[in-house]
């Protein structure tokens, strides 16, 4: 979050009014709650078919004593009613976390005039840019937290700095039986898993912004906690312009990865493996002024996936990124990812009034390498003989505030009709086509 944008955070809601509005003090929380089922799983080894009752809960609270801030974020992410062999695991499941825990230190126009600046340091969430590779989660139950110092900047111009170095947390448990019965374990974080990088965001350019970023990823195994030792380094750019009434809106980004990894987590897995990935996302949006407000978003997506060659490491790593906004429901679902897959897209947005907002979408799917996993499924041909085709995905979503800026509802529908490489290849669970809903109510305070 922009310095601009914490301070537009910290406007009154309901709790910190129903508290007497104290002025050094910001309270806010939310609960959702969510049903969702799944039929014609894709994914193998798991429930052909499920649901999922799912809670979160989140508490926010923060004093303001001048430069210095201090503040504290407790979230609680619980799910019931899933089968034994659900897919429900830590991107479900998280209870009872203290996800944020800082002192923040304001400094104003110290670094020029017309600017504003600010650390933070210990516990904390973070977006970055499009939130493809640094996101706090909105739609997924649980949500990415770091332990570690960043440093926000921006000028009068809008031009804005991020610097960071975190120790990402690795949530627990992660053990099926101790997820299923929402056990109470502290995610752990610790200098094996070393996440940092700087991203500067020049405003004013081509009708809208450039950012230009750099991220580096360090891990090593540590004790009950295998890893690929992955060593990355992921640069990056992106051209954007926000969308508004009666004119084009883009948004294209080019993201390279490069390094080292391991192709497993397996302790007698000793191979250093040279990386080499890339995605790319290319969006070109209309609205149109008028009823309904539409927006006609054309897209494409590419993903590179890991071949053949055993010296070599190719898959894609979308490191603590969000993908709901652009690829349909996670959670269930998911079954696009940003790995292995190329992908045009058409979506039609709509906004009927102040209450109502809502899209449809539809998205044919390929491999973008025929021999790996297809991007979130886990289904895999390794000889490369069932094809690059998966299928076709069509999705819809709306939204409804029941009462303005407290309470939510929000409901959509997914359909995945598979192509012959989520019939053909040999771990692809048989059945039908998927089908997939949700209905959440969100509460605001």
């Amino acid at each position: 979050m922009s310095v601009s944008a914490h301070a537009a955070d910290r406007a009154a809601n309901p709790l910190h009014q129903t508290l007497g509005a104290p002025e050094n003090w910001k309270v806010s929380g939310s609960f959702r709650t969510r049903l969702e089922a799944i039929d014609g799983q894709f994914r193998p080894a798991v429930a052909g078919d499920d649901f999922l009752l799912s809670f979160r809960t989140t508490l926010f609270a923060e004093y303001d004593g001048g430069p210095v801030r201090i503040g504290a974020e407790l979230f609680d992410s619980r799910g019931y009613l899933q089968k034994k062999n659900s897919s429900a695991g830590t991107t479900e499941v998280n209870a009872l976390e203290l996800g944020q825990a800082y002192l923040g230190f304001d400094l104003d126009d110290r670094l020029g005039d017309g600017s504003s600046s600010a650390i933070m340091v210990g516990r904390f969430t973070q977006d970055i840019g499009s939130r493809r590779l640094v996101a706090r989660n909105q739609f997924r139950n649980t949500i990415n937290a770091f332990t570690g110092i960043r440093f926000d900047w921006q000028d009068a111009a809008k031009d804005e700095l991020r610097l960071f170095w975190t120790m990402p947390h690795n949530r627990l448990p992660t053990e099926a039986e101790e997820i299923r019965h929402n056990q109470v374990e502290w995610d752990r974080e610790s200098s094996d898993l070393q996440f940092y990088g700087a991203s500067f965001t020049k405003a004013g350019m081509f009708g809208g912004t450039v950012e230009l970023y750099g991220y580096g990823l360090h891990e090593r195994d540590a004790p009950s906690y295998p890893t690929r030792n992955r060593r990355l380094f992921t640069p990056g750019i992106r051209f954007a312009r926000a969308p508004r009434p009666d004119r084009f809106d883009y948004d294209f980004e080019g993201i390279y990865q490069t390094g080292q990894a391991r192709a497993t987590t397996g302790a007698a897995d000793r191979t250093d493996l040279d990386v080499s990935a890339y995605f790319i996302h290319v969006e070109i949006g209309r609205s149109f002024a008028g009823g309904w407000s539409p927006r006609l978003v054309l897209q494409y997506d590419r993903a590179s996936g890991d071949g053949p060659n055993s010296a070599s490491y190719n898959r894609f790593d979308t490191l603590f990124g969000a993908r709901r906004s652009e690829y349909g429901p996670t959670s269930l679902y998911g079954a696009i990812a940003r790995a292995n897959f190329s992908a045009p897209a058409v979506r039609l947005e709509m906004v009927p009034d102040k209450s109502w907002d809502g899209f449809v979408a539809y998205r044919p799917l390929w491999l973008e390498d025929a021999t790996d996993s297809f991007s979130g499924t886990g289904v895999r041909d390794r000889r490369g003989t069932s094809g690059k085709f998966a299928g076709h995905q069509i999705e819809a979503r709306a939204r409804y505030w029941l009462i303005p800026k407290l309470a939510r509802l929000d409901g959509g529908i997914a359909y995945l009709a598979k192509g012959r490489f989520l019939k053909d290849a040999p771990n692809a669970p048989d059945g039908d086509d998927t089908r997939y809903a949700y209905l959440d109510l969100t509460f605001t305070f």
